[in-house]
């Protein structure tokens, strides 16, 4: 019997599905927790930063935003049925970005329809290295 090993991580195969989910209608969560207690959010900011990285940008300022500051572990998940694909799921470690440049790149990144809820550019920019990903039950791909 042979086990296929998951792939080293490469989120560049995800950015079509992720950077437009919020304009193509499909949904993108974001999962915290804090305290014992679990948290789901909508994300129309998610975008895949680069091979590691997810990036999204937290206007809310809420329960996502006071888990992240406790507990900085995710999971983000994407599901868009009009594209008959399985749901991806991410884990990782979301960090928030105090570089002022860095997060001026993100904001720029977010897309227009998300970005009109936060005006004045008030919310927080968080990257978020990416240790595994799984299509539907299968670890597709796994930091080393």
């Amino acid at each position: 019997m042979t086990t296929t090993l998951p792939e080293p991580i490469d989120l560049s195969a995800y950015a079509d599905r992720v950077n437009t989910a919020r304009d193509e209608g499909c949904t993108m969560l974001l999962a915290t927790a804090h305290d014992g207690q679990p948290d789901l959010s909508l994300r129309g900011s998610f975008m895949v930063w680069d091979r590691d990285h997810l990036a999204f940008w937290e206007r809310s300022l809420s329960e996502s935003y006071e888990g992240l500051q406790r507990n900085p572990l995710i999971a983000a998940f994407y599901f868009c049925p009009a594209r008959k694909e399985r749901p991806l799921r991410f884990y990782g470690e979301a960090t928030a970005v105090t570089d002022a440049d860095l997060r001026e790149r993100v904001w720029e990144r977010v897309v227009e329809s998300e970005k009109r809820g936060d005006p004045d550019k008030k919310g927080i920019a968080y990257l978020v290295r990416v240790d595994r990903v799984r299509f539907g039950r299968d670890v597709v791909q796994q930091r080393e």
